[in-house]
């Protein structure tokens, strides 16, 4: 009996292993990925969530979930009370869509990424601005002041 069982599951693995494998090779990732990549967004102000599912390759109903899941995703809505994504919003997809479905992260992980992400650009170090000595600030108040003088009107 567990040689036919045996048989039986070899046989299975044998006849479905390249079912198998067609479905969960990582070419089509890269396929997608290409796809991801693709995606040119529009100058426009704002954008309809059929527009942006359109866009990102996406349901409407992925779009209103992550909204939930993601506090970056925060369309505005219009006084109908249609969604309305800026052009942020819809980088914020594609790149959520990016997180998800080419690098495989959870949600969960996605998310903290995210935030990771969004906390490295606020700790940037901002430039410091030149020192004056009296003298140049003095010699820049003159030039100021000629140029205020040339401008008026001449009465």
């Amino acid at each position: 009996m567990l040689e036919t069982a045996e048989t039986g599951i070899l046989a299975f693995l044998s006849s479905g292993a390249s079912l198998l494998t067609s479905r969960m090779s990582p070419k089509k990732k890269n396929s997608k990925s290409s796809k991801t990549n693709e995606i040119l967004i529009p100058e426009k102000l704002y954008f309809r969530i059929g527009e942006v599912a359109r866009l990102c390759r996406l349901p409407a109903y992925v779009l209103r979930f992550w909204e939930t899941e993601f506090p970056q995703l925060k369309p505005v809505k219009s006084s109908t009370g249609q969604r309305m994504y800026r052009k942020r919003d819809v980088e914020s997809v594609v790149r959520i869509k990016r997180l998800l479905y080419e690098e495989g992260y959870t949600i969960a992980g996605a998310r903290q990424h995210l935030r990771d992400e969004g906390k490295t650009d606020k700790t940037q170090v901002t430039l410091p601005f030149p020192t004056n000595s009296p003298a140049d600030l003095r010699h820049l108040r003159q030039g100021l002041q000629e140029i205020l003088t040339i401008l008026s009107p001449r009465r």
